[in-house]
């Protein structure tokens, strides 16, 4: 399974991994990340223990849930890959409501939620990106490399989908760039350097402020940012070392006082810019960053 697809989903600030069975055409999820999160439980060992005992409970009361589970090697946080159960759809829901009170219903509620909408469809479009020959013709730190990046991700499903806007836009009391403006900034934003860490996020940081589409801003410019660092540098950024209320934070901080962000990227750096799995987690989180709490 190395090839195999990973995703990671958020609950409450908690991963839930995930892995694509291939042969059966469906997502499998760590069992293990599920309890821990209905027992609200960091202790691997305690988080464990529990599933032991809920699972010789549901073998006694001869449930199907765990003869439904499956094993499957995922990648723990010392680096290695161990052996952990995993269940279907059917079967987490089955899970979660093993467990009392209103986070497990909340819970089942996010679960459920369909991966039909926007996002989720744009979501499984950005992984695909990795394996695409499109992703070696984007051309790298160009206004028109950010937009062939997002009408790849939102193509079908925003009818602005790679245009830049034309209408002013806010965010939590912040205005970005005046429409009118919008080309000549752009322009200015595409002529900066790009040689060094420092230059390449002062272009990021520009490009952030200009904010080009009417949305999804954030998810393309983590990859137009990831495709500099890539090509000048030979490094790109686990954003899964970042935690949304670090990014968001720093990001907010970043028109006047950017070394917050550039302190924050660069502890993050890694040279795995071909790892597939490090492509896959970046997605899940770059995309969690954009959920709304």
């Amino acid at each position: 399974m190395s090839n195999a697809q990973i995703s990671i989903r958020f609950f409450d600030d908690r991963e839930v991994r995930a892995i694509w069975d291939e042969q059966n055409a469906k997502w499998l999820f760590s069992v293990l990340d599920v309890v821990a999160v209905l027992t609200d439980q960091d202790n691997y060992t305690k988080t464990r223990n529990y599933w032991k005992y809920l699972k010789a409970k549901l073998k006694k009361e001869n449930s199907k849930l765990v003869s439904t589970t499956t094993q499957l090697k995922l990648l723990a946080s010392d680096g290695k890959r161990y052996l952990t159960d995993m269940l279907d759809y059917n079967g987490i829901i089955a899970l979660g409501k093993e467990f009392p009170g209103k986070k497990a219903n909340r819970f089942i509620d996010w679960f459920t939620f369909s991966d039909e909408s926007i996002d989720g469809k744009s979501k499984t479009k950005a992984y695909a990106l990795f394996e695409s020959s499109f992703i070696k013709s984007i051309e790298v730190g160009t206004t028109k490399g950010l937009q062939q990046i997002h009408a790849y991700l939102f193509g079908g499903l925003y009818d602005f989908a790679g245009q830049i806007r034309q209408k002013n836009i806010s965010k939590g009391g912040f205005q970005f760039a005046v429409s009118r403006f919008l080309g000549e900034t752009l322009k200015q934003i595409e002529s900066m350097p790009e040689t060094t860490f420092e230059e390449i996020v002062n272009k990021y940081v520009e490009m952030n402020i200009a904010h080009p589409f009417m949305e999804g801003n954030g998810r393309s410019t983590r990859i137009w940012l990831d495709l500099m660092l890539k090509k000048r540098l030979k490094k790109c950024v686990d954003w899964s070392k970042i935690s949304k209320r670090d990014y968001m934070n720093a990001m907010m901080l970043s028109p006047t006082k950017s070394y917050t962000l550039k302190t924050l990227l660069n502890s993050a750096l890694t040279t795995k810019i071909n790892d597939r799995e490090m492509f896959m987690k970046g997605i899940d989180y770059s995309y969690y960053y954009e959920e709304n709490d």
